[in-house]
């Protein structure tokens, strides 16, 4: 979804590069685009190795009439692409890039990304909530987000999987905000580097179904929250945020659950922000973020 109301956003772009690190790089890039007329107004690098590692960029350009001359532009990348043996992405920082949120009983991250959109903060639309339950349907259409309710059984779970990616296909981002559901292997391919998830820091050290019980009772003293892309082995796709908040004796299981939702609603809705204005590579098992 494209929004050209706000000035701040006309005629912006984005370009994310990755590439072997070789000298000229930057100077080619820059070359690139002041020949396009564009102006360069942010840039941040970052190599793995300045001798055979891996080059990354991330540059923020305007360039008046964007969307007329993307195709000029994204020509001349396609050459330099193939000299420079690099992958790139180019993208309009006025387009809305839209999100399927999946959620079950527990609303506080839900929350915290409808608020985020709804004060500009996240500059991205949610275009449904799905859930195996009915308990935060109330919350989305208040919000006017569609709901969809797909129940998940055992039996039923590949059914299910089905018809959420029906409803979920053409979106540019999957959130799970506390879905308590493990997803396939095959949902994962279907989003690859557009699947994020947030679980508490405490796994895999305190699995299960209640980990803040099993964290009281070995007496933790902080408590945390992952962000991470998703892949089919569980938990363990690239990181891309994380958070900790300090608690002492006195904290009881409630009182570690509601630091934990402070810091489970940040984490993610950060990770998601993140990812829409294009701050984000996935290198391998890691992640670089130019934040």
């Amino acid at each position: 979804m494209t929004d050209a109301r706000d000035p701040r956003f006309t005629d912006v772009g984005r370009l994310v590069v990755r590439c072997p690190d070789r000298p000229g790089i930057v100077a080619v890039l820059s070359r690139l685009m002041a020949d396009a007329g564009a102006n360069i107004i942010d840039s941040q690098q970052h190599s793995s190795d300045p001798t055979g590692g891996t080059f990354t960029l991330r540059l923020e350009f305007v360039l008046e009439d964007l969307a007329a001359r993307r195709h000029q532009l994204e020509g001349a990348l396609a050459l330099l692409a193939r000299e420079w043996r690099m992958t790139w992405r180019l993208t309009e920082a006025a387009r809305r890039p839209t999100l399927a949120v999946f959620v079950s009983r527990t609303d506080h991250v839900l929350q915290e990304l409808i608020y985020r959109v709804r004060a500009g903060d996240l500059r991205a639309e949610i275009a449904c909530v799905v859930s195996n339950h009915r308990d935060l349907e109330p919350v989305a259409r208040a919000a006017g987000i569609a709901f969809h309710h797909v129940p998940v059984t055992p039996e039923t779970k590949a059914e299910a999987e089905a018809a959420a990616l029906e409803l979920v296909g053409g979106v540019d981002l999957v959130v799970l905000a506390r879905y308590m559901q493990i997803v396939s292997a095959d949902f994962c391919s279907r989003f690859p580097e557009r699947l994020i998830n947030i679980h508490h820091s405490f796994l895999p050290a305190f699995v299960g179904a209640n980990p803040y019980q099993a964290a009281h009772d070995r007496g933790v003293k902080l408590i945390g929250a992952t962000a991470h892309y998703v892949t089919p082995d569980l938990d363990a796709g690239p990181i891309i945020e994380q958070e900790v908040a300090r608690i002492d004796h006195r904290a009881t299981v409630e009182d570690m659950r509601r630091v934990g939702r402070y810091v489970e609603r940040q984490v993610l809705a950060q990770a998601v922000t993140w990812h829409v204005e294009d701050r984000i590579i996935v290198e391998g098992p890691r992640t670089i973020v130019f934040a």
